[in-house]
């Protein structure tokens, strides 16, 4: 260790420019796995949508080019070409090139914006190997490059703009493959975001177009290792999303598969003229126990919620309570409604657009504006009650179901007391299948959820018992996509897989009492064991949904067949990786090709080698990135419509054995 002496002036690091944002990347963009990989995208599209929403922009769209790059075009009014007068520089070149350059810190130029921090597209340009923008503005076309951030050339008139040409910009980008771990990015998580980009913008046009070869993607298990599957060729495909519903074509959206209560989408929306904050709010009741709230600023997704999501549950939570005891539906409680009451089977979307919003960090995660609370409640106030004395039967539908949810609830406290662990560290009251761990501490410790008590015995045999710990579950348990929280824990087997993991659930949910750092989800690679896997992270996300924002949850990866060739070993997840093996590495003669029809066909040391041990394994950690479809998902597999469920499975049936929530 260095001595006091030995730390000097000559010790301190001053980055300038882009190259702090090179040094620390994932302090500006959340990380460099594949989702920082994807946010680089949303960067640069999020400076056309706020062009949109100033009224200049019309048409936005992104194409994944064949050389691994990724343009984004807009009709906007380009980005000024004008140079500056300190500095002699281009305002392209400046805005390219220094982290807190735009026309977004005050309201002259945007009224709202996404890109408040003025450093977007200026780190795209630092964690880019090459970049070109080009713009269309003042009677010309405007071209500049730049090389890992710097600028290859001053910005140069290429040409004339034509009678019929449109002003615009247009951001073409090849991502840093020293900085990100993959660099192909996946139609279809774009295609989710700029989908609720149109819903969120009603009006502005955006088109995705993949013109590569072959679709890519990359999953990070994020436990150091990295599973890729190749996609199905792409070449041609686009997607438009226009929606001139905005967010109540949203919410119809996400209510594909669920029943409603009531036909007409319930929207609020107002413009509060003082504090120049927007307000939409769409909201549908359906038949389902499970309730979808989503809520944005200034087109941010704040998937931890703020002000405004306060603002909105507070003022629902009220004005149910009220129309309950108004007309007699709270008689047979002794209690008023919970909020998780009123929302049950709720399907809703919360937009708000303010001047000025203060977000937590450069992720945007939570907005911490008081005064989106204030507004928001008094919108509500006014045009949801408004909504309840025009529409009765839809009101009395709402509360009526708020009221059954709050029966349920009450039945369910004791059931969740019997279920909830009183003391994580109790061994006597831990179920009598655990096979528990040594390792007294969480720390670095793994439960596996095994399928049936075959796959379980030899799981028990196999296990590093130090810190591995064994749960068997019979059979597929419940189906908590339909089924309320009372009904849950009538389940021995999810009861004995609460009480293992010692969080408690509902309203008793604690994570800093989870028994293990890793929850692992051990099935076998056939449909019925990607069944029992679906229904158990449908468990997860409904009721214990923390783990998984946390990364708790894992899905193991066993294989599908042992290929023996001489003294070689080989271990294929799909049929194409056999038929790859087989020829590349056997010269299409192996001496022994075995097929494992479950885990409980393998003996302890196989298990062992191709799914338990650390140091081989392969393991997906199961994330939330985007929780309006991780919903609709859910809904879609586990719930009462077949058809979309049908349709689902007829087109993914050929890409995958499985699929992330």
């Amino acid at each position: 260790m260095s001595s006091d002496e030995d730390y000097g002036a000559e010790d301190i690091q001053v980055l300038e420019g882009l190259d702090g944002v090179k040094e620390r990347p994932a302090m500006y963009i959340g990380s460099t796995d594949i989702r920082g990989l994807h946010h680089l995208v949303y960067e640069v599209v999020d400076n056309s949508i706020d062009e949109a929403l100033a009224g200049y922009c019309d048409h936005i769209e992104v194409t994944l080019n064949n050389d691994g790059s990724v343009t984004v075009e807009d009709d906007g009014r380009g980005i000024p070409v004008g140079t500056t007068e300190e500095e002699d520089r281009s305002m392209v070149e400046v805005i390219m090139t220094e982290l807190h350059a735009g026309g977004k810190f005050d309201n002259k130029s945007y009224q709202v914006s996404g890109g408040l921090h003025g450093v977007g597209v200026s780190v795209v340009n630092a964690l880019s190997k090459d970049l070109e923008v080009t713009v269309h503005r003042n009677g010309g076309v405007w071209r500049q490059e730049f090389d890992h951030g710097y600028p290859v050339h001053d910005l140069e008139r290429a040409r004339d703009m034509d009678a019929d040409e449109s002003t615009g910009t247009s951001i073409t980008f090849v991502p840093d493959d020293e900085i990100f771990d993959t660099t192909d990015f996946t139609y279809s998580t774009l295609e989710d975001r700029l989908r609720e980009l149109a819903f969120l913008n009603s009006g502005v046009e955006i088109t995705l177009r993949d013109d590569r070869d072959e679709a890519t993607s990359s999953e990070d298990t994020g436990d150091g290792d990295t599973d890729s599957e190749e996609g199905t060729p792409a070449e041609g495909r686009s997607d438009t999303f226009l929606y001139e519903g905005g967010v109540k074509e949203y919410v119809q959206y996400l209510n594909e598969t669920r029943e409603p209560i009531h036909e007409d989408v319930i929207f609020v929306h107002d413009f509060d003229e003082e504090t120049e904050i927007e307000v939409e709010i769409a909201m549908q009741g359906t038949e389902d126990v499970q309730s979808s709230v989503h809520s944005f600023a200034n087109n941010i997704n704040t998937r931890e919620g703020g002000k405004h999501l306060t603002g909105f549950k507070t003022a629902l939570t009220r004005i149910v309570n009220d129309y309950a005891a108004e007309h007699g539906m709270l008689d047979d409680l002794d209690e008023n409604l919970k909020g998780q009451d009123v929302r049950d089977g709720l399907t809703t979307v919360v937009s708000v657009k303010h001047p000025d919003p203060q977000f937590e960090g450069q992720t945007k995660t939570k907005l911490g504006n008081s005064d989106a609370r204030s507004v928001v409640e008094s919108v509500m106030h006014d045009e949801l009650t408004t909504f309840f004395d025009e529409n009765p039967d839809a009101a009395k539908g709402l509360v009526g179901k708020a009221v059954e949810a709050a029966k349920a609830r009450k039945a369910a406290e004791e059931a969740e007391e019997l279920a909830r662990r009183k003391n994580a560290l109790d061994s006597t009251s831990l179920p009598g299948k655990l096979a528990d761990c040594q390792q007294q501490s969480a720390a670095d410790t793994e439960l596996f959820v095994t399928e049936g008590d075959s796959a379980g015995g030899s799981a028990k045999q196999a296990r590093n018992n130090e810190f591995q710990a064994i749960v068997p579950i019979r059979g597929k348990i419940l189906n908590v996509e339909k089924h309320r929280l009372d009904r849950i824990l009538e389940n021995n087997e999810i009861r004995n897989l609460i009480t293992a993991i010692g969080t408690g659930i509902g309203d008793e949910f604690d994570i800093d009492d989870a028994r293990y750092d890793r929850i692992i989800l051990m099935c076998d690679a056939d449909v019925d064991g990607a069944h029992i896997r679906t229904l158990l992270m449908t468990f997860f996300y409904r009721h214990m949904r923390p783990l998984i924002e946390q990364g708790y949850i894992y899905a193991s990866q066993p294989p599908l067949y042992r290929i023996k060739d001489g003294g070689e070993t080989y271990d294929a997840m799909t049929e194409q990786e056999r038929e790859r093996i087989i020829n590349e590495q056997c010269n299409g003669n192996p001496s022994q090709v075995q097929r494992f029809k479950g885990l409980g066909e393998m003996n302890p040391q196989q298990l062992w080698d191709t799914t338990m041990d650390p140091d081989r394994r392969i393991l997906k950690r199961v994330t939330v990135e985007d929780a309006a479809k991780a919903d609709k998902m859910c809904s879609t597999l586990m719930g009462d419509a077949v058809e979309p469920r049908k349709e689902f499975i007829r087109q993914n049936s050929a890409q995958a054995d499985w699929v992330d929530i």
